[in-house]
């Protein structure tokens, strides 16, 4: 059996869902700072720990660097390790300022593949993160996908989870890869949709199956209900 046709899984989740809240940061910079911020916070943490860094510190790398590390621990805490999220937030910055002069926006101009080896540059970057940030960017109509919009697909039938999250990655990328519509608005919409999917009702444990707009030819639902 196939899946659900992408385009019609992105129709029936922005007919359930409406229109969701724009992403917290679509800057290159503020994307990574996004990603380093919380170490394993959830979204309102991470709000929490942006909003109280723009206005104890301030976003940009050079305000990051200069911040008296006090200040830092405390936006950090927000998450776990506090110690290593600032070693990675000034490990950053470090790396914006003496490769980029402080702005990521012209990684976005080079050839992709350069674009990809400068991006992954910074903490906690890979090929997920490096997607993210090209999209929103408008770099590459590529759809890119974070841990919750991955195990949406892949419980639709597109990839196999395998043991290592790089390679299910690109399995996805490779199934969903001829349904992409080629638009960044699109793609763009598509990404949040199924993040916020896997976050509300397709959970890794206990998903509401029964509430779920796309459990008519879900392959994983119908697995496990019958």
């Amino acid at each position: 059996m196939s899946p659900i046709p992408l385009q019609q899984v992105i129709k029936r989740l922005a007919t359930f869902y409406g229109k969701l809240d724009p992403p917290v940061a679509s800057d290159p910079w503020e994307m990574i700072v996004w990603e380093n911020i919380a170490y394993l916070a959830d979204d309102a943490r991470r709000r929490e720990a942006m909003t109280l860094l723009r206005e104890t510190v301030g976003i940009s790398p050079e305000e990051i660097l200069a911040a008296p590390a006090g200040r830092l621990l405390a936006v950090a805490r927000q998450g776990i390790s506090a110690e290593n999220t600032v070693a990675k937030l000034r490990k950053g910055a470090e790396i914006a300022l003496g490769e980029f002069d402080g702005d990521l926006r012209t990684i976005l101009k080079r050839p992709i593949a350069q674009a990809r080896k400068a991006l992954k540059r910074f903490p906690a970057i890979g090929d997920p993160g490096v997607d993210k940030i090209l999209m929103f960017g408008h770099a590459l109509p590529v759809l890119a996908l974070e841990s919750n919009g991955l195990r949406v697909l892949i419980r639709l039938g597109y990839g196999e989870e395998k043991p290592n999250y790089s390679a299910t990655y690109r399995l996805v990328q490779e199934a969903i890869e001829p349904e992409l519509v080629k638009r960044y608005p699109w793609l763009i919409e598509a990404h949040q949709l199924l993040r916020h999917h896997g976050q509300e009702l397709c959970r890794r444990s206990k998903p509401r199956c029964n509430e779920c707009p796309l459990q008519k030819g879900c392959l994983w639902a119908e697995a496990n209900q019958s």
